[in-house]
């Protein structure tokens, strides 16, 4: 039950390395210094008959490779109406494919000692591939079969839809998500994408049908709207004619792409306040924040040493102040979800519940307090710990594909990860407070509190923050 509340919340909105064998001295800060240089494998692009693009990074290290078919459609692609096809329709397509049923899908996937899976953003779908490489050539069929040729069996949408309607019903008793729920609907309103859970409603849910599924298959999953990414021990002299054999076959279809445009979220001109009753909640799971900035922004670099002094790192301001020296929360955070368009800016914790008051209170000050200059040395620390933590995400083959992504989805140069340190290092403190005072207007955020409301409603309506509603589970939840 856990693991499907854990799950579930993360559907709804997706550390620092030392270079020195020698432990740190942690009794002082560490100097801020330049990052070494990263090194990123170059990208070969090419292009399979059918104009499908193909882009191969060879990593020669490990007699591995991934291989990721990445769709530009994504929960984002929602219909109004159908919120959560999107990813009821990638879940689909492991569960038959070709000639094949789920359960003889994952044995021949077993028998080869790869691995195949179906993952849903909200900018983008992914099929994924892992597998030795002297199994490439019969792995990819299987891959393909996913890909071009899923079943969509009523059984198995039976199946899936009450596993997700189980989830769903669990939520409704899960604080944690509750509250990201609630900030979700009450930020974009239940008109806009973002403000559903990405597995749609228990009534979106009850009324999808397998025609549902290929209708939107058929927009989504096409080769004029799609690529390959290939990372491993191959060349492309090797791989490009196993990928041609399997997916150069794939049509394209006469009609163009075309994506949902959402509407513009509702404007905030003031801070207001929301609460969602959990009786006897030992804690209250409070959530701030407004919408935030599409990946797009030219201030990506700032807001992220902005957000790693706030709330992005365990020695953020929000986490040393709430947990270490008040001992509130276990722990707090913020971040900026940024995606083809605007996604939210959050700063979230649990709390105790009788001291929901005084946590708020210290989430402002600390918000406020971005406004203001940086110390040079809690800058440095920032720069140092997203730049350090860089090559973490070029480990494996299968973290290399998924920067890959990354790029593609959005449209990033080819030289992004090798630019990103110096770009990270040349942040100032005035850009720092700049991004500070224009993306986190504390007069217009929204606040939502769940927690036990007969303790916290006195408390929170004592700080004046703004106007106060109370909230359903039914209003956060639909029907």
């Amino acid at each position: 039950m856990k693991a499907a509340r854990i799950a579930f919340a993360a559907l709804l909105i997706a550390a620092g390395v030392s270079l020195s064998a020698q432990a740190p001295d942690r009794s002082k800060p560490p100097e801020p210094g330049p990052a070494p240089a990263l090194t990123v494998p170059r990208i070969q692009k090419q292009q399979l008959s059918n104009g499908l693009p193909v882009w191969i990074v060879e990593q020669h290290e490990v007699p591995v490779a991934q291989v990721n078919l990445v769709v530009l459609s994504g929960s984002a692609d929602d219909p109004v109406g159908k919120f959560g096809i999107a990813s009821l329709t990638s879940a689909m397509l492991m569960e038959g494919a070709g000639s094949r049923s789920s359960l003889e899908l994952a044995d021949a996937i077993d028998f080869l000692g790869a691995d195949l899976n179906a993952v849903i953003g909200s900018d983008s779908s992914s099929v994924r591939l892992h597998t030795p490489v002297a199994r490439l050539a019969d792995a990819l069929p299987l891959m393909a079969d996913v890909a071009q040729r899923p079943t969509f069996p009523q059984a198995d949408l039976d199946r899936l839809r009450q596993q997700r309607l189980t989830s769903i019903l669990q939520s409704r008793d899960d604080p944690s998500t509750i509250a990201s729920l609630a900030y979700a609907r009450v930020l974009y309103g239940t008109a806009h994408r973002f403000g559903t859970a990405t597995i749609g409603t228990a009534e979106t849910v009850r009324g999808f049908t397998t025609a549902d599924l290929k209708a939107f298959y058929a927009t989504a999953y096409r080769p004029d709207n799609a690529a390959l990414l290939v990372v491993g021990d191959v060349t492309p002299a090797f791989v490009v004619p196993l990928l041609e054999k399997n997916f150069g076959t794939w049509s394209r279809p006469s009609t163009p792409v075309t994506h949902v445009k959402q509407p513009m979220p509702p404007q905030r001109t003031r801070r207001e306040v929301y609460l969602v009753d959990k009786p006897g909640s030992p804690q209250s799971q409070i959530r701030i924040g407004l919408v935030g900035v599409p990946r797009s922004t030219p201030d990506f670099f700032p807001i992220q040493i902005m957000n790693t002094v706030l709330g992005g790192s365990f020695m953020s301001r929000l986490n040393m102040n709430l947990r270490e020296k008040h001992g509130y929360t276990y722990g707090a955070s913020s971040y900026f979800d940024m995606r083809q368009e605007a996604g939210p800016f959050l700063a979230f914790a649990g709390v105790q519940t009788d001291k929901t008051a005084e946590s708020l209170k210290e989430f402002f000050a600390e918000i406020t307090g971005m406004q203001q200059p940086v110390p040079a040395d809690e800058l440095g620390r920032g720069k140092n710990y997203v730049a350090l933590g860089l090559p973490s995400d070029f480990e494996t083959t299968g973290d290399i594909s998924r920067r890959l992504e990354e790029l593609l989805v959005y449209k990033l140069p080819d030289d992004y990860y090798s630019r990103y340190v110096p770009n990270i290092e040349a942040v100032t403190t005035p850009e720092v407070q700049r991004v500070a005072r224009k993306y986190l207007p504390v007069d217009r955020m929204a606040v939502i509190v769940v927690g036990d409301l007969k303790t916290i409603e006195p408390q929170v309506k004592s700080l004046n923050l703004g106007p106060t509603t109370v909230l359903t589970i039914d209003q956060i939840f639909g029907r």
